[in-house]
C-alpha cells in the first residue's frame, strides 16, 4: 500500500452523521523503523492534530485554539478511524469543545478544546529563546535503528546534538531541536500540534541505554498566539524540552515551542506511563 503523506494524514472526510473519518496509515507509526510497523501504533502527535482538526472543521470554529488537552486510551489500529466533535459550550469570546476517536470497537482518545479569541492587553513573554539560528545547524536524522516510523516526516537540526543515553547524566535533562515536516509548509496548528510530541522522551539524555521505554497517557498542549502561516513560513520550530520528574513508573515532560525570531509560541506537558523492563533471564 503506497505511504501516505502528511497531508494525506491530516485530511479529515465529513461522514454525513456528525463524524470525521481518516485511514491512520502505519507511516506514522511510534514503532521503530527496525521493526514491523504494526508493532507500533498510531503517534500522538498525529491523532491530537486529528482531533484538533475534527473540533475545528466539524464545529465551525474560527478562533484560534487556545488549549487542547487529550488523554490517550488505548492504541488505534491502522485502518479507518472516526473522529466525532461535539460543541460543549459556545460564546463570542471562548468556546468549549471535545472529541473522541478510533475504532468503534476502540476508542483510542478523547480530547477538550478550549478556543478563544485574542484582545488587547498585557504582554509578558518571559521565555523568549535565542537559540543557535537553524540554517547554520547540519540536517541530524534520528538513526533508524532507533528513530520511529513517523519520524521520517520531521526534518531535525539539534543544537547540542541529540545528548542520547547519558550525555546529560548528572546534568539538566533537557534537549534543543529546531523541527519541521518535511514537506516544509508553512507552520500550522496541525502541524505544530504533531511536532510537539515529535521528539523521543528527554530523559533518554539523563539516563543510559537501552533506552526506558513509555506510552503516552495524556498531554497538554497550550498555543500562546495564533498559528497563522506568516509566523513561519518555512515550518520551522524551536523546540526546547525538559524532563520534570522520573519515578514510581511515571514521567512528566515539559516542552516549549519558538517562533524562528524566539518568541514563544506553546507549551506542551506530557505525562508518560513507564514500561516494565524484562529482567535478564536464566
Amino acid at each position: 500500500m503506497t505511504q501516505q503523506t502528511l497531508a494525506e494524514a491530516l485530511t479529515l472526510t465529513d461522514d454525513g452523521a456528525g463524524g470525521f473519518t481518516t485511514r491512520l496509515d502505519g507511516g506514522f507509526s511510534n514503532a521503530p523503523q527496525s521493526a514491523p510497523q504494526e508493532r507500533g501504533a498510531p503517534f500522538g502527535g498525529l491523532m491530537a492534530a486529528l482531533a484538533a482538526g475534527a473540533m475545528r472543521q466539524g464545529l465551525g470554529v474560527e478562533t484560534p485554539l487556545q488549549t487542547l488537552t487529550i488523554q490517550y486510551l488505548a492504541a488505534a489500529r491502522f485502518e479507518e478511524a472516526r473522529f466525532t466533535p461535539v460543541l460543549n459550550r459556545g460564546g463570542r469570546n471562548v468556546a468549549y469543545a471535545s472529541v473522541v476517536g478510533g475504532q468503534p470497537d476502540r476508542p483510542a482518545i478523547q480530547a477538550m478544546g478550549t478556543y478563544g479569541r485574542d484582545v488587547a492587553g498585557p504582554v509578558l513573554t518571559p521565555l523568549t529563546a535565542s537559540p543557535t539560528p537553524v540554517d547554520t545547524l547540519e540536517p541530524t536524522p534520528l538513526d533508524p535503528a532507533f528513530g520511529p516510523w513517523f519520524t521520517r516526516h520531521i526534518d531535525y537540526r539539534f543544537v547540542a546534538g541529540p545528548r542520547l543515553f547519558g550525555d546529560n547524566a548528572g546534568r539538566t535533562p533537557e534537549l534543543g531541536c529546531w523541527m519541521r515536516t518535511t514537506d516544509a509548509a508553512p507552520l500550522d496548528e496541525a502541524r505544530l500540534l504533531f511536532l510537539l510530541d515529535g521528539l523521543y522522551p528527554t530523559y533518554f539524555t539523563a539516563l543510559p541505554a537501552p533506552p526506558v521505554i513509555s506510552a503516552s497517557v495524556d498531554l497538554r498542549a497550550d498555543l500562546l498566539t495564533e498559528i497563522t502561516p506568516d509566523l513561519s513560513p518555512e515550518g520551522w520550530a524551536y523546540f526546547h524540552f525538559t524532563s520534570r520528574d522520573v519515578g514510581g513508573g511515571w514521567a512528566v515532560e515539559d516542552g516549549v515551542a519558538h517562533a524562528p525570531e524566539g518568541r514563544p509560541i506553546a507549551l506542551v506537558r506530557q505525562r508518560r506511563k513507564l514500561m516494565p523492563s524484562r529482567g535478564p533471564t536464566s
